[in-house]
């Protein structure tokens, strides 16, 4: 029986460390690599013109590699349900191979194409790549729920058992007798488009910072470990101006679209760690942006109403503001703030910031300055920003807007001292708002400040050539905090998951003596200690510390202010008595 494969290249743009590609090959006659282009979607204003670079240099990179195994790439455009009953009749296939997808849409999707190949009967390989560890063994673990807290995400890995060695990349003998049919047309039907094709007008468009493609990525690896080897005790680095700009060792764009692999990525840097500390095992912190990644993919692969606000059991259910002109100022940096407009203006030209400056740029739209929605936001970098991934996006700017998982919402990043700080002589400020370079260091981050003659002199008067600054920073996170601090103590009227959050416990709100949230594993003693609901109902009354009872139906929220060995004795139970949850909060 002649055996010929589909792969369905989605992420995972590479032929390092691909399962299913390496499966689908493995006693096959013949292979076609494809890559599906939703023609709606490439007009799409959720998907900016840098995201969009990037991919086509991804699939053009990995036509390349393909062309060295005497392969290509087919680009077909379509939607996927399709798409491949007319591929699976028009070249007789037998098999189809691609990458899992843990995010909920990509579940579905993959669901409806499972069904087309069964009816075409056509066998399904799937082989779990783009993530370090299979997301619903990490659930099962944690009792069939999802860990909320990276500390408790931590603690789960641990049992885990190791992460899966990289597969081997695919090369010619790999490929062994099996061929690709190739047209002499093939670059007319199935050739990877321009952006012009797709409708863009690339009219002024800055050459790529990040040119994209698994060849670029695994240089910029070899690269980043050369930088990593000389930090011999791998701390993280200090922050300065430098640190804001694009870095050639840089990787999360890479990881994203998968022209990188995480499990190569995670090797390496073992690797590299046992080499300079001689064999000494490394710690989890090793590995951060790995397992952050990791604990936001685990925390939305079963919820699909993550980059939500309304509908999502884990979400704070906030009345942000509706200012569409505000939000405009934002994201186009015109907000009077050059801290902040400078960061919006490189990731509009470039399609990257450094994390600390998302930080920044998310607390002044939400909960620091102009109080609206995290959603808003996240739509904002789903556009421009070359490694927004749904999970981690979502996870993100629900984490830093404390509407879920842990943060201390009573501190806020100052739009001038933050910047002022990391960058003294604001060069950053003077690179993406050239219309400041004039002003001195001593003015550059408020530039309102900045007596007349310093205005006229560095030839940009403020209200005139740069916005005044359109909040007062000060009275806004007063107030802002202020709200946020009502709605967490209110905490006992909503009925979710994701209430893990923390409040001062002193009335200046400044976070001194602030508790964590619960997110602690238990010990095997506090296991076999709090085995039932009733035992909840005994250490509570005895506390005197009830909030109140809901319904039966509902979930129990008990207020109280105990010891992190007191809240640990009840994460048992919460695996357990699905219709109870203990949310920690500290009593004003």
């Amino acid at each position: 029986m002649v055996v010929n494969t589909i792969h369905w290249f989605r992420k995972g743009l590479r032929l390092h460390d691909n399962p299913s590609l390496r499966e689908s090959i493995q006693g096959a006659d013949t292979v076609r690599c494809v890559y599906i282009l939703d023609p709606w979607f490439a007009g799409s204003s959720n998907v900016g013109i840098n995201r969009w670079r990037f991919l086509l240099q991804c699939l053009e990179d990995l036509d390349a590699s393909l062309r060295k195994l005497n392969s290509r790439l087919f680009v077909i455009r379509g939607q996927p349900t399709d798409v491949f009953p007319r591929l699976f009749k028009e070249w007789n296939i037998t098999r189809l191979s691609y990458e899992y997808d843990s995010e909920p849409f990509g579940k579905e999707r993959d669901a409806a194409i499972k069904k087309l190949a069964s009816e075409a009967g056509v066998e399904v390989t799937v082989r779990i790549s783009h993530t370090l560890y299979d997301l619903d063994k990490i659930i099962e673990l944690n009792g069939g729920q999802s860990p909320l807290t990276y500390k408790r995400f931590q603690t789960l890995i641990s049992r885990m058992e190791a992460v899966e060695t990289p597969a081997e990349a695919i090369t010619a003998e790999v490929m062994g007798s099996c061929t690709t049919p190739l047209s002499d047309d093939h670059d007319e039907k199935f050739g990877v488009p321009s952006l012009e094709e797709l409708g863009f007008d690339t009219e002024g468009l800055s050459s790529a910072v990040w040119p994209g493609g698994e060849t670029e990525a695994l240089t910029r690896l070899e690269r980043h470990l050369e930088r990593k080897a000389w930090v011999a005790n791998f701390e993280r680095p200090r922050m300065n101006a430098n640190s804001l700009l694009a870095s050639p060792t840089g990787l999360s764009p890479y990881l994203r679209f998968g022209c990188l692999s995480c499990r190569l990525f995670y090797f390496k840097l073992t690797d590299l760690y046992r080499k300079v500390k001689k064999n000494s095992s490394p710690p989890l912190s090793l590995y951060g942006q790995l397992l952050w990644r990791e604990f936001f993919y685990t925390a939305a692969t079963n919820n699909p109403r993550f980059d939500k606000m309304e509908g999502n059991p884990i979400c704070v259910q906030i009345p942000w503001d509706r200012n569409p002109e505000a939000l405009a100022k934002w994201a186009e940096g015109r907000t009077g703030f050059p801290w902040i407009d400078a960061i919006m203006t490189q990731l509009r030209q470039e399609g990257w910031i450094h994390h600390l400056a998302r930080h920044a740029v998310a607390c002044f739209l939400t909960r620091g300055d102009l109080w609206i929605s995290w959603e808003e936001g996240m739509k904002v970098f789903e556009e421009l920003l070359l490694d927004a991934d749904w999970s981690v996006n979502a996870g993100s700017w629900m984490w830093l807007s404390c509407s879920s998982f842990f943060q201390q919402f009573f501190h806020c990043y100052c739009p001038v001292g933050f910047g002022r700080r990391t960058d003294p002589n604001g060069d950053y400020i003077r690179r993406y708002l050239p219309i400041l370079r004039g002003f001195p260091a001593k003015y550059i981050y408020d530039p309102w400040n900045a007596p007349e003659s310093v205005q006229k002199a560095a030839k940009c008067v403020i209200g005139v050539h740069y916005p005044k600054p359109m909040v007062h920073h000060a009275e806004a996170s007063r107030l802002n905090i202020e709200r946020m601090k009502q709605i967490y103590q209110q905490l006992s009227c909503y009925r979710g998951l994701g209430l893990l959050a923390t409040v001062p416990s002193n009335p200046n709100g400044n976070g001194e003596n602030s508790t964590s949230m619960m997110g602690l594993p238990p010990s095997e003693t506090t296991q076999e200690a709090a085995a039932s609901s009733g035992k909840i109902s005994e250490i509570v009354h005895r506390k005197h510390s009830i909030s109140r009872v809901l319904h039966p139906s509902e979930r129990l929220l008990v207020i109280f202010d105990f010891s992190e060995s007191v809240q640990s004795l009840f994460w048992p139970i919460l695996s357990k008595e699905k219709s109870c949850l203990i949310i920690i909060h500290t009593l004003i």
